[in-house]
């Protein structure tokens, strides 16, 4: 594996690096730490053993950040098959173009290596590594209420362009980004509570999308814009 990235925690050097199928037992030991550090399991869908594969033979692209041999960090895009539930039909991405979308996966830090912003840096590395000739947008979905997640695609400039339930009925925020589009404009903005999923769905159904969240007397708003 060579390195594409370094930098320090602290006084402690990191590596960035592509990872290889070599690396699963790796991710899924990281994986469970970060899983068991967590005070609600479900905020985390975890990868299997064949989901990390997938991923590693070909079907996107995963990096990690190391200090000495220890993996501490990582971080996955996904080129997702075309079926029912992609995530491009919930943006308004045309047919023809969804085999031109990438999905940001899952990003796990070591409860260990919190505090340093690991997984902005990962973003800012992961999206240099797109082939942007081959593709045109990046998909994600993010639990509601899930604020580091939430902020840190917020903070990537993807908007969220529905609200729904996917992945057996679990209510999620569809968040996607256009790679070689203008950053679009807008005339009109809308403050609603993040508790508010039926105000929400009614905004995206009218054109909004959500481009920002801000927490007021201990309350969560996403700002949504058209």
């Amino acid at each position: 594996m060579d390195n594409i990235a370094q930098g320090f925690l602290g006084e402690t050097l990191y590596t960035v690096k592509i990872l290889t199928r070599e690396q699963v037992p790796q991710l899924r030991k990281l994986q469970s730490e970060v899983i068991a550090a967590l005070p609600d399991a479900n905020t985390l869908q975890p990868l299997s053993d064949e989901e990390f594969s997938y991923i590693l033979t070909g079907h996107g692209l995963m990096i990690g950040v190391f200090v000495a041999d220890e993996l501490i960090a990582f971080r996955a895009l996904l080129e997702p098959m075309i079926d029912d539930e992609h995530l491009g039909r919930d943006c308004g991405i045309p047919e023809q173009k969804l085999p031109r979308v990438l999905y940001q996966e899952i990003s796990n830090v070591s409860p260990r290596y919190r505090g340093y912003g690991l997984q902005k840096t990962m973003a800012q590395i992961i999206m240099k590594q797109i082939d942007l000739s081959r593709f045109d947008y990046i998909c994600a979905t993010v639990k509601p209420l899930n604020i580091p997640s939430l902020k840190d695609k917020f903070a990537q400039g993807m908007v969220v362009a529905g609200l729904k339930e996917k992945y057996g009925n679990k209510l999620r925020y569809i968040f996607y980004k256009e790679l070689n589009g203008e950053k679009p404009t807008f005339t009109e903005a809308r403050l609603l509570l993040m508790s508010d999923i039926t105000g929400q769905q009614q905004l995206l159904k009218k054109g909004f999308v959500g481009t920002d969240m801000f927490e007021q007397n201990e309350q969560w708003y996403v700002t949504y814009r058209k």
